[in-house]
């Protein structure tokens, strides 16, 4: 392979969609596919960063190759001991767990794990509209009187300082197994299993983009280890660990986390423990989905992920859990079909959401961070309108429902500007009543006097990393090809080096040259388009939610009679009688 080529590919400095052109690994201008497939997956590794003398490891990632000792994280071994103390004591043990997916997937996780050892746990998911985020102290201390002497929280209490204090004062223990970023100053909590603790060794730290369900699966290695040490299993089974690898892998797409190292690992083999359809709730949600075949990644984000979070936006936020653990059939097929419904009802909220924050972005055309606040606006759906918002505009978005005095706040932010911290300093700062999160997520509670006070803060802080991002903004190409080489084998090689997401992106091509046989809009401002290349050579192309777009207009009103360079993911298109190639359109360039 060239080395990467340091000039814009095909001289494309400014797409249709605004972006340079540039070559993620080696120049991949291939006019035959087919006789390059072991060069192209090989390539598709390197450029992901992988050392060559690591491919093999990255060409099948499993866990014996990736799983790190459980006791490299801090206050692990203290997490796992105290468990089996009280399953071995027989306590009440309450799993807490966030309203989301990865929340659901998390307790889920750890509620099958203590029945697989004999062990009945209550669980316990607040409410999103009554309660909010995070454990409270109300919820904690309650559990306690009603007689757990345990709590687990996961995927929340990082930052959860007042709530735990409330519950030591209770007499209550609690482990907090969460990912969010933490302060300095940590809560009082027996344990806190966080790689993102800012006293988290190296090692540990090098896995701060796990999910919170990856890392309640490494409580749960280092909980079965400890329990052998005793004994636990001289007369039982140990159990399937790897059998709970398809929640890890749903919590992990859905939470968007990065598929890279132990999440890659974590989410192949989850995918195949997911197909093996043991999981009786898993199996009704993936029927409930109307998936005719074994979930593919992309199903876990788009199609599986929305209807469990669906209970905890729209509807009842147990759902999720009592799906994810249920052993009975009817009752698994009773409750996915209801999620779906919800996730009907949570679709015509977000869209009403959208259309009334959409028309406030006018108005901040300057800023650099997007801050849109309404009253009467559904709290379950502000972060699925966030995320939309920052698509459409290439900027972080907040999105806070107001309610009375207070509103509560959801932002989805872009590559290169981390959000979390922002937030986090916010609240420092006294800007927030709460406030935390993740680079690329962040969630809050204001007063509803200060929301502009808040937009001025973040664009202060955060415009010199808004320009930066956008000013560096490059679409990445893996391969280029005429439309010929478009095939269903090509897609297959490529998957093969899978499963993409955040942090191991997808493949992307370009194809081209092309002319436009026909262009047109579907559905919910979809750019469909047909495009047919010098090769004699036609295929199918989409670009989703794109026809309000600068690139979704020049598609349908100017490109008659020019030729372009298409680039995308290249997907199969199975609905026909045979299998297909098409390509989902990201952006778009003139070849003359």
């Amino acid at each position: 392979m060239a080395s990467r080529s340091l000039s814009p590919v095909f001289g494309v400095t400014h797409s249709l969609a605004g972006r340079t052109w540039q070559w993620r690994g080696g120049n991949m201008e291939l006019s035959d596919p087919s006789g390059a497939m072991d060069d192209i997956v090989t390539q598709l590794l390197l450029s992901r960063g992988v050392a060559r003398d690591d491919l093999t490891r990255h060409r099948n990632p499993t866990l014996r190759e990736f799983l790190p000792d459980p006791s490299t994280f801090r206050d692990m071994d203290n997490a796992a001991e105290r468990i089996a103390q009280a399953i071995l004591a027989d306590e009440t043990v309450t799993i807490y767990g966030d309203y989301d997916v990865d929340g659901a997937t998390s307790a889920a996780l750890l509620v099958r794990l203590l029945r697989m050892l004999g062990h009945e746990a209550h669980y316990y998911i607040p409410d999103r509209l009554l309660e909010g985020y995070g454990p409270s102290g109300e919820a904690l201390v309650r559990l306690a009187e009603e007689g757990s002497s345990l709590i687990v929280t996961v995927d929340c209490g990082a930052m959860a300082f007042d709530a735990l204090e409330q519950a030591r004062k209770a007499g209550v223990d609690v482990i907090v197994v969460d990912h969010h970023k933490c302060s300095a100053e940590l809560p009082c909590a027996l344990a806190l299993v966080n790689p993102n603790r800012l006293d988290e060794s190296d090692e540990g730290a090098a896995h701060g983009h796990l999910a919170a369900v990856g890392v309640a699966f490494l409580l749960a290695v280092a909980l079965v280890r400890t329990l052998r040490q005793r004994g636990y299993f001289a007369d039982r089974k140990e159990p399937d660990l790897m059998g709970l690898l398809d929640l890890v892998a749903l919590g992990t797409v859905a939470d968007v986390a990065q598929i890279r190292g132990l999440n890659r690992a974590f989410v192949a083999q989850g995918l195949k423990v997911m197909a093996r359809r043991a999981n009786t709730g898993m199996a009704a949600l993936i029927d409930a989905s109307r998936l005719k075949r074994s979930p593919q990644c992309s199903d876990l984000g788009f199609a599986l992920g929305p209807r469990i979070n669906a209970g905890g936006r729209v509807g009842e936020s147990t759902l999720g859990v009592r799906l994810l653990t249920t052993d009975d059939p009817d009752e698994a097929d009773t409750i996915a079909a209801q999620l779906s419904v919800l996730n009907e009802e949570r679709r015509a909220i977000e869209a009403e959401v959208q259309a009334e924050a959409e028309l406030q972005i006018d108005s901040q055309h300057n800023r650099a961070v997007l801050v849109l606040a309404g009253r009467g606006w559904h709290p379950g759906v502000i972060g699925i309108v966030a995320g939309r918002v920052k698509e459409k505009t290439g900027k972080p978005a907040l999105v806070i429902a107001l309610d009375g005095d207070t509103g509560k706040g959801s932002g989805r932010s872009i590559t290169g500007v981390d959000l979390g911290a922002a937030i986090i300093a916010a609240r420092e700062s006294g800007l927030l009543v709460a406030g935390g999160g993740h680079a690329m997520a962040a969630g809050l509670t204001i007063e509803a006097d200060k929301v502009d006070a808040l937009a001025e803060w973040l664009d202060a802080r955060l415009s010199r990393a808004v320009a930066q991002a956008k000013e560096n903004e490059v679409l990445q190409l893996d391969l280029a090809l005429a439309p010929g080489g478009l095939t269903p084998d090509l897609i297959e090689t490529l998957d093969s080096a899978g499963p993409f997401g955040v942090g191991w992106p997808g493949p992307k091509l370009a194809v081209g040259p092309v002319r436009l046989i026909k262009c047109d809009v579907v559905g919910n401002d979809h750019v469909r388009l047909i495009a047919a290349g010098q090769d004699g050579r036609s295929f199918k192309a989409i670009a989703f939610r794109a026809a309000e777009t600068p690139m979704g207009q020049a598609l349908l009103h100017g490109s008659r009679g020019r030729r372009l360079w298409l680039a995308g993911r290249a997907k199969i298109d199975d609905w026909g009688t045979h299998p297909a190639a098409e390509l989902h359109l990201e952006d778009a360039a003139w070849a003359d």
